[in-house]
């Protein structure tokens, strides 16, 4: 599963659970890009409960993707990545630490409100 919603003008949440395959990457990432065309100085939050690597046909779909993913970078200042996976936790905030122009930070499923105050400060 991946859901993504828009939470108002500059605010996008993205719900991913389970093994995407590549119709499901293919729906999710052009919803993405839609949904974040107007976004300036916009916030995200993430939601990965009990993810799988995606299937091989999710992958390539997703590099096809990646120019509009990385046109994505410049209008968001700020994600918080809610996760039970600590290898996932970890690889979000290297991400943060190595895209300029971006801060990403990790949290536990259990700290939506720590993740929240976080976007909002």
């Amino acid at each position: 599963m991946f859901n993504v919603t828009s939470k108002g003008e500059n605010r996008v949440d993205i719900e991913i659970s389970g093994k995407l395959d590549a119709e499901s990457m293919k729906f999710a990432l052009d919803d993405l890009i839609a949904k974040s065309e107007s976004v300036k100085h916009g916030k995200m939050r993430y939601t990965i409960i009990d993810l799988h690597l995606p299937s091989l046909g999710a992958i390539g779909v997703e590099f096809t993707r990646l120019p509009a993913l990385f046109g994505l970078l410049g209008k968001f200042d700020r994600a918080a990545v809610l996760t039970d996976r600590s290898w996932l936790q970890k690889a979000s905030e290297i991400k943060g630490a190595v895209i300029p122009g971006i801060d990403i930070k990790a949290f536990d499923l259990d700290q939506v409100a720590e993740a929240e105050a976080w976007l909002d400060s």
